[in-house]
């Protein structure tokens, strides 16, 4: 079995300039993803997809594959995910590389440990299984979420959960934003990275952080530190 994990690091960002190889906690922020991938000893090739040479030469630097930079298709504001991970493994394929397993991971993700990385990979060997993903619980039942409209007034999205107190509401999760493992045989026949067979790995909310603002940048360092704090 061989697998790939394919670091989707897009130069450009409009939030925050340079994001990619912006100093998070004492490192460019992708080379955690790098060094989880790494330690995590699962990956027969781990490489950079980018279209930003100073991105490449770092991933270089850091012992990984940069084989290719990114098509102008898939590296423009709307490119999709799917679409660079295709472009990925057709490059590859055509050069008589083909894997049974692939791992997305997104470069802005620090929290990614090897092992968060060695558990959804035991998930995903499952036959049911498609796709894994980490997930992690709102912090505040959703079906209590509130609507506002142009004069400020407030109702509720789903009035029938007025009277239940968040307590007694079953948890709902979102997407972490760290990584999606899946199997290239089935991904280049749907191009869905959430499917019917997707499954979810949980990670509580010290252990992830949308990092889309500077201000979420600088509340990711600090639960970044923290964690080191504990362990």
């Amino acid at each position: 079995m061989s697998s790939i994990a394919i670091i989707t690091a897009r130069g450009g960002s409009k939030r925050i300039p340079g994001k990619n190889l912006k100093i998070f906690c004492g490192k460019p922020i992708i080379q955690y993803s790098i060094e989880a991938a790494q330690k995590s000893g699962l990956f027969e090739e781990i490489m950079v997809s980018t279209n930003d040479p100073a991105i490449a030469e770092l991933g270089k630097k850091l012992g990984v594959s940069v084989p290719f930079l990114r098509s102008e298709t898939t590296s423009n504001d709307s490119a999709s995910i799917p679409s660079a991970l295709i472009e990925v493994l057709l490059n590859y394929k055509e050069i008589g590389r083909e894997f049974d397993y692939a791992c997305c991971i997104f470069p802005t993700a620090p929290f990614i440990t090897s092992s968060m990385l060695n558990n959804t990979f035991n998930i995903l060997i499952e036959p049911k299984v498609d796709t894994v993903f980490p997930i992690t619980v709102f912090d505040y039942p959703i079906q209590r979420s509130l609507e506002m409209d142009e004069e400020g007034k407030v109702s509720m999205v789903w009035p029938m959960y007025l009277k239940n107190r968040s307590q007694d509401l079953p948890p709902r999760y979102h997407d972490a934003g760290m990584f999606y493992w899946l199997k290239p045989n089935k991904f280049m026949k749907t191009e869905l990275i959430f499917s019917e067979n997707s499954f979810g790995y949980e990670v509580s909310g010290l252990e992830c952080h949308d990092i889309d603002s500077i201000i979420d940048w600088g509340i990711a360092e600090l639960k970044f530190q923290r964690l080191q704090n504990k362990s």
